[in-house]
């Protein structure tokens, strides 16, 4: 989710890979995995790519946060029932 998104806004933004890089001061590779989801997003790294695509840090959070919950329990047996449960409790 947040690296599909990621991607999303550095195509708007006209940015390249490299630039997202530099400002992140990590390896371009890093960037590429991070948006085809192949490496997790450090939460490190929201402000700054907040303050580079121009949205807020909440958002990026709420999708960091989301990928990370899923990456928790995606092994398990029964985590999208898990998942359904916790929904309807949370929006109860």
């Amino acid at each position: 989710m947040l690296g599909s998104k990621l991607r999303e806004l550095r195509e708007q933004t006209g940015l390249m890979q490299r630039q997202v890089s530099a400002h992140l001061e990590v390896d371009t590779g890093l960037v590429s995995k991070m948006e085809n989801e192949q490496k997790p997003v450090s939460r490190d790294h929201l402000p700054q790519l907040a303050h580079l695509f121009n949205v807020s840090t909440e958002e990026l959070e709420v999708l960091w946060l989301a990928d990370r919950i899923e990456r928790l329990a995606e092994n398990e047996p029964y985590y999208k029932q898990a998942i359904s449960l916790l929904s309807t409790k949370i929006l109860k």
